[in-house]
């Protein structure tokens, strides 16, 4: 059912101009349902400018505005004194069609001012912000809040890990109870959930960044996005709950794919990103149905490095395959029990057989040691082929050969490659961030090698690939292997096929705009 709530998606905007501010809240105007102007962001100067000058600014838009002038420790971008920024704020509350955001020192400090010089409390949020963590005692801080005279309360806190965001989400959920308006965020990537689940959960709104890398608090997602890919306008309390469980998982393309998905099949359904650094706390406090403190209508997980294996001990039953391959990267709820499942290999192998054929015979050198080289490996065995293993912890490499009764070499810059039918790089070197120009092996390698195929999607060009390109053997890379297990994934949790072509090109074009 859908909340009375309307979804608020606030846009706030910190420019180092008057101008640039101006030409700000234009652009803003087109996505947004309220904008934050962020006037700390201005040096000395140009908030002079703005504050003489708010009404041009105020024309700019028929969005409602929200004016903060925040102190440093509160978040503020520069170094305001009181007596300024109580003067600024005498101003600024003459303004008509605006929201104030004031700090809870000031709130303070305005109540036992005589009723004709205090602000039109209707129009206040009493903000407090915590740039360490969630404190233990939130409900207290709410109640704290709740008896000033302002109309909103708004709480930003940060998130060190997933389940920071529990009190938060419980505490909205208490304050649509009360039918008392409130802000609540869980600020950093752990906190997202908070950010996208909120207003069906009762939130006065939530923030959304005009552009990449523009966000005013971290964590912030692209206004955009929270319209277009997550649709939070939709969610409700029957909405259905998925997610990407791993650490970090801020750059993956899985809620591309999977909430295009949803959409185009119409189910109510939404995937979000889990950074997930306690897999058991995660597991007890968000998903166990019998010990889950937190009411959603969660129906499964995708699971990324590094939880694969360490997931495997929290599940009631394990299909056959992940229990061979020893890594689990699907969660089904199903009928209050966890089930596990793996996808990967499946998918791993649907591209190869497209581009190949048949694989009997074949000889395949597998790269790394992990969950994903674990998968690999168990699919190339299951379609006949002969593989040899390459890594450079050769005490886990032994004990994954033995497993699988197959050679394993150490992998160093000496190391030949040559002359296997398929090479596959089954570690993270070469994938977005810091490890983004590494390559497990180079050109001189893989001389004679038929295919080299990088299970590493992000960037869509791998140093790897290039390596492959410059031996002239044929490439294959990570996305078409990400988007057959992806559509799996969605096959187990919604008993629905999705068209492969959906998915690749919702994950090709985010990668494409970010790259």
């Amino acid at each position: 059912m859908k909340s009375d709530n309307p979804t608020r998606v606030c846009i706030p905007l910190n420019e180092q101009s008057f101008d640039s501010l101006r030409v700000a809240i234009q652009k803003a105007s087109a996505t947004a349902d309220l904008i934050e102007l962020r006037l700390d962001g201005l040096p000395p100067d140009q908030l002079e400018l703005a504050v003489r000058q708010l009404d041009s600014l105020l024309v700019q838009t028929d969005k409602p505005v929200i004016l903060t002038l925040r102190t440093q420790a509160q978040g503020g971008y520069r170094t305001i004194d009181h007596a300024e920024r109580v003067e600024c704020w005498n101003r600024l509350f003459s303004t008509k069609r605006t929201l104030f955001d004031l700090e809870e020192d000031l709130v303070a400090e305005l109540i036992n001012r005589d009723e004709v010089h205090q602000p039109d409390w209707s129009r206040v949020i009493c903000s407090h912000h915590d740039f360490t963590g969630t404190p233990s005692d939130l409900d207290d801080l709410y109640e704290r809040l709740s008896f000033t005279p302002a109309r909103i309360i708004k709480l930003a806190l940060k998130a060190n890990d997933i389940t920071d965001c529990l009190p938060i989400l419980k505490l909205l959920d208490r304050a649509r109870s009360e039918e008392r308006d409130l802000i609540a965020i869980a600020m950093g990537d752990a906190g997202v959930v908070t950010r996208i689940l909120g207003p069906a959960r009762g939130a006065f709104l939530t923030y959304g960044a005009l552009e990449t890398e523009q966000g005013t608090a971290p964590g912030q997602v692209v206004a955009t996005d929270l319209k277009t890919i997550y649709r939070i306008d939709q969610i409700d309390d029957d909405t259905i709950i998925t997610g990407l469980v791993g650490r970090p998982v801020m750059h993956s393309v899985s809620p591309h794919m999977h909430n295009a998905a949803f959409r185009s099949v119409a189910i109510n359904g939404v995937y979000l990103p889990f950074e997930v650094n306690d897999l058991d706390s995660f597991i007890q406090r968000l998903v166990n149905p019998e010990t889950r403190e937190l009411e959603w209508n969660l129906r499964g997980l995708s699971v990324t490095a590094p939880h694969k294996s360490a997931i495997m001990k929290h599940l009631d039953w394990i299909d056959p395959t992940a229990k061979s391959i020893g890594a689990v990267n699907t969660v089904v709820v199903e009928n209050e029990q966890l089930h596990g499942y793996n996808t990967d290999a499946d998918g791993l192998i649907a591209p190869l057989i497209q581009r190949l054929g048949s694989l009997s015979g074949l000889r395949a050198a597998v790269i790394g040691s992990g969950g994903a080289a674990r998968a690999a490996v168990f699919g190339l065995q299951q379609k006949g082929v002969d593989v040899s293993l390459f890594a450079r912890n050769l005490e886990k490499a032994e004990a994954f050969a033995t497993q699988f009764n197959i050679s394993f070499n150490s992998l160093s810059t000496s190391s030949s490659l040559m002359n296997f039918d398929v090479v596959i790089n089954a570690t993270p070197l070469g994938s977005f961030g810091e490890r983004i120009n590494e390559t497990p092996v180079v050109a001189e390698q893989l001389s004679g090698s038929r295919l080299v195929y990088d299970l590493v999607y992000n960037p869509i060009e791998t140093e790897f690939l290039k390596e492959g390109r410059k031996a002239s053997c044929d490439v294959l890379g990570g996305l078409e292997m990400l988007v057959a297990q992806a559509k799996l994934q969605f096959k187990l949790w919604t008993n629905t096929d999705i068209s492969s072509n959906l998915m690749y090109n919702a994950a090709s074009s985010s990668l494409q705009k970010n790259s």
